[in-house]
């Protein structure tokens, strides 16, 4: 077995990479990202943060949703509450959108607009 070449790894730390505005189609900020993939930010897979007090945009995602809850709390429009250690996928074409009262960090894998 060859070692990995460089080019085909990409490494992010949650703790020193350089987080990013995620910004909605509209331009305006939702949260920020930390790309692992290098594809468009706030799709693939990613780190999501979001300070305190947040509410997201409402969306529609075009495929899953998936995500794994790191730390903090996340609440859908709905009222359904997200903890730490919660592994959730809605479904394609479901449209929400979320809030944290004290902040929360979720990693990410939404698909589209992916690349290495």
């Amino acid at each position: 077995m060859h070692p990995i070449k460089p080019e085909d790894r990409r490494v992010a730390n949650v703790a020193s990479g350089t987080f990013q505005p995620f910004l909605t189609d509209e331009g305006e900020p939702d949260g920020e990202v930390l790309q692992v993939n290098g594809g468009k930010p706030g799709y693939g897979f990613h780190v999501y943060r979001m300070a305190p007090g947040t509410t997201t945009k409402v969306h529609t995602h075009v495929g899953a949703e998936e995500f794994y809850v790191i730390d903090g709390d996340l609440t859908d429009h709905d009222g359904y509450e997200y903890k730490p250690g919660d592994i959730v996928c809605l479904a394609s074409g479901t449209s929400h959108n979320s809030s944290t009262r004290n902040g929360c960090t979720l990693v990410v894998h939404l698909p589209g607009a992916e690349g290495f």
